[in-house]
């Protein structure tokens, strides 16, 4: 069992990385955009998936880390 800091450390390290991931994800589409201007609308959709793909995973990841928590 998870004692209640080490929960709270676990969720913070989750926010970090999610924050990080989505940057990453939305800074890889920025320059893709700028180098391919015609394919925006396919690289904005696929940025849109891929963060609510990572979003989803950080999600999880702080239930378990607060339910591991108590």
């Amino acid at each position: 069992m998870i004692t209640g800091s080490l929960g709270a450390l676990g969720v913070g390290m989750v926010a970090l990385g999610t924050g990080l991931g989505i940057g990453l994800i939305g800074s890889s589409a920025m320059t893709a955009m700028s180098r391919q201007p015609e394919m925006a609308q396919r690289i904005q959709v696929s940025m849109l998936i891929a963060a609510a793909l990572v979003e989803g995973v950080s999600l999880f990841c702080a239930v378990i880390c607060l339910i591991g928590a108590k």
